[in-house]
């Protein structure tokens, strides 16, 4: 086998423990997840990314590895922003903590095969049209703008969430407490529960992200072995951070600004290659470290700061 043969292989076998380990002593049905539990999972899965990563760097080559660290962290603070629409999705539609876990573990298992898709697609269309890379990076410089001027108070609202109205449009919905089932029967007939509806909104938000993070990802790289374990790796650690970040939305206000300047900058480092000018992967690794870190650290003492001041009055 080949040196990408055997990190496919050890892949695969780390995933499948990593998940069954998950489901049975993370994963308790019908039992909240702690902050402390919450915390060791968030853990576990950044030491398994990283990990990887080591891995990669004496199997394969160390400017794989340099690649797969640019972007599995760049996903992860991807994943961050994801997160806080997951909580709002959560907090709307009232469900209880005990469930909670088994509905993003569901959700997010759809959405990694589903990202699995996008991206076996995106490969094929930049192998037929190598310019649709310059495309990706117009995407991602304009969506990096608009993050800038982004309300940061937004509400989960079903009228204008498309996903939503056409779950509406399709299929018959209750709001019949069902215990966390997803399907119920009234009268003989068929109908479907909010847990069925957070578990498609779930799946369908991660795809909206996925829109910007699988171009920003071959900003990075077109190695598909780095593509495929750094994405996976990022998403399946989404659960844990829900229930770490669950009490702490208000207190990245930063972080947008952070993951903006990250998407302007892969945006202009797709670009600036037609000038055949191509950036450093170590110069990414970092400017996606700083910015991500840097809005968090930021956050974080802007809300010491405010504390402070509210204390003293």
């Amino acid at each position: 086998m080949t040196h990408t043969e055997w990190s496919y292989v050890v892949f695969g076998i780390l995933l499948v423990l990593a998940v069954i380990f998950d489901l049975g002593l993370f994963s308790k049905k019908g039992k909240p997840v702690s902050l402390k539990q919450a915390l060791y999972q968030t853990i576990f899965w950044v030491l398994l990314g990283v990990g990887f990563a080591v891995f990669i760097w004496f199997e394969d080559t160390p400017h794989q590895a340099l690649e797969y660290l640019s972007a599995y962290f760049m996903e992860w603070g991807l994943s961050i922003d994801n997160i806080f629409v997951f909580i709002l999705i959560f907090s709307f539609f009232k469900i209880p903590e005990d469930h909670s876990n088994r509905l993003l573990l569901y959700g997010i298992l759809l959405a990694i095969v589903l990202r699995i898709l996008f991206i076996t697609v995106g490969i094929v269309l930049i192998q037929k049209f190598d310019w649709i890379l310059y495309v990706f990076g117009v995407i991602l410089l304009i969506t990096g703008v608009k993050m800038f001027s982004a309300s940061k108070d937004a509400e989960f609202d079903p009228d204008k969430n498309f996903i939503y109205r056409l779950l509406r449009e399709v299929f018959r919905l209750t709001d019949q407490e069902s215990g966390g089932k997803m399907v119920v029967r009234q009268d003989g007939k068929r109908y479907y529960t909010r847990y069925f509806v957070v578990f498609v909104l779930l799946a369908g938000t991660d795809i909206l992200f996925a829109l910007d993070s699988i171009p920003a990802v071959f900003a990075i790289t077109q190695d598909k072995m780095v593509i495929y374990t750094s994405n996976i790796l990022a998403v399946l650690g989404l659960r844990s951070l829900f229930f770490l970040l669950k009490g702490a939305v208000k207190r990245f206000d930063y972080l947008h600004e952070g993951i903006a300047i990250v998407l302007v900058f892969i945006g202009l480092k797709m670009l600036v290659a037609i000038f055949n000018i191509h950036i450093h992967i170590v110069i990414s690794l970092l400017v996606i470290l700083l910015c991500i870190g840097g809005s968090i650290a930021f956050s974080l003492y802007k809300n010491k700061q405010t504390r402070k001041v509210d204390n003293s009055h």
